[in-house]
């Protein structure tokens, strides 16, 4: 068991909606996260060429400056077209924010046929001990899908209104999201890492 009860670490991020969702599956650890916003750290810079390494970066960045176990994922979509762009730069893909990601998006993807929008939200989980942990557990998950022609949905964030789910036939913004949360990739990725954290 790699937590005792009382134990705390931070999530290297300030998303309430993600300490939520994360200290929800977490919780039969007994471990107690805490934001980024709770102790101030400095945002990390994110120059790793991949996911995984962009989230030892930010967990590494957590550990050091709180002296606590951390947390940190990195996670994005990748579209097979534009050979798994935009990546790690899904965030700032266009550098004006969500609406302006999703419409570079679908002008990189204007008049393909629905068989060449494969694409799929990859999300790497990073959990350091402290910042000098030469094994971090590192879990990864995907969540396929196509992307669409047009937004649909009004739910979720980023790209989700263009992100089609085949097995809901509609696209994630059209989600609950508490049925989001149980299907994305971060959330399999988070049950991945607990079950990790049991084993450890």
């Amino acid at each position: 068991m790699v937590t005792q009860d009382g134990q705390t670490a931070v999530l290297a991020s300030g998303n309430p909606g993600k300490l939520f969702e994360l200290s929800a599956i977490l919780a039969p650890l007994g471990l107690t996260l805490k934001s980024l916003a709770d102790f101030q750290v400095p945002e990390a810079e994110e120059n790793g060429l991949s996911f995984v390494e962009n989230a030892i970066i930010k967990a590494r960045a957590a550990a050091e400056f709180t002296g606590l176990p951390a947390i940190a994922d990195d996670s994005g979509l990748e579209v097979d077209y534009l050979k798994g762009a935009p990546g790690i730069h899904s965030a700032r893909y266009s550098g004006n924010g969500d609406d302006a990601n999703n419409l570079k998006l679908l002008a990189e993807l204007a008049g393909l046929p629905e068989s060449q929008r494969g694409a799929r939200f990859q999300c790497a989980l990073v959990y350091m001990r402290h910042a000098l942990d030469p094994m971090p557990l590192v879990c990864q998950a995907s969540w396929e899908g196509r992307i669409l022609a047009e937004p649909q949905g009004a739910n979720g964030f980023g790209y989700d209104p263009l992100f089609y789910v085949p097995e809901h036939q509609c696209s994630s913004a059209e989600l609950t999201a508490g049925l989001k949360n149980r299907i994305s990739h971060r959330a399999r990725a988070s049950v991945l890492l607990l079950e990790a954290l049991r084993q450890r």
